[in-house]
């Protein structure tokens, strides 16, 4: 049995993780009950990791597993941005990371995924907007119509798959911007499997 103040602490984390897609630290669990120390945020966390309600994993403070709702949380890296328009070359550099319950996700169970924030308009047909982030999986098995960001002749950008008797170009999603067909390369980086609006709240690269 959970005490109250247990049970308080265990639904502000719950909250916390179905609004805003992550984990609150315990920082902020302290400073949101009022607490003099961190010492007393442990103490219920303990508490409740003992009782089967929460899973704590080494060295991820946030990583929180709430048996209650089986909900786990997840920390997906942003690699930079990535255009959705005409194709412009990107610096692949960690820039935060995106907190996501892993039902959500949608990639396969020992997948890789990155994510990538989006730039441009060409995808708007498909909404996928302007300041988005998408997550993709580092998948072999590409399909026609599949959402990629695909290196096309050096440069990388984010549009539509496409198969056309067998050769492959990349479409996008706005009637104001052209197919994009290979002259030498196409090669998929990312297939995408979700998409995260851009009012969702983000984890900082630096963890509190």
């Amino acid at each position: 049995m959970l005490t109250d103040r247990q049970k308080d602490v265990l639904g502000f984390i719950q909250t916390e993780q179905r609004d805003k897609g992550i984990t609150p630290s315990t920082r902020e669990i302290q400073k949101h009950f009022g607490y003099a120390s961190q010492t007393s945020v442990m103490q219920y966390l303990d508490a409740l990791e003992r009782k089967g309600f929460l899973d704590r994993h080494a060295r991820k403070a946030r990583a929180l597993i709430t048996p209650v709702q089986k909900v786990r949380i997840t920390d997906i890296p942003i690699y930079g941005q990535i255009p959705a328009g005409m194709a412009v070359l990107t610096e692949q550099t960690i820039e935060g990371h995106v907190s996501l319950d892993t039902r959500t996700v949608n990639a396969s169970k020992n997948g890789r995924t990155f994510a990538l924030r989006v730039r441009g308009d060409s995808m708007i047909d498909a909404h996928i907007m302007d300041g988005d982030i998408v997550i993709l999986e580092d998948r072999k098995d590409v399909q026609s119509g599949d959402i990629v960001a695909a290196l096309i002749d050096g440069e990388t950008t984010l549009k539509r798959y496409v198969l056309d008797h067998g050769r492959p170009y990349l479409k996008a999603e706005n009637p104001l911007y052209p197919n994009l067909v290979p002259a030498r390369e196409l090669r998929v980086q990312g297939v995408m499997v979700s998409l995260v609006r851009k009012q969702m709240a983000l984890s900082s690269q630096k963890r509190r």
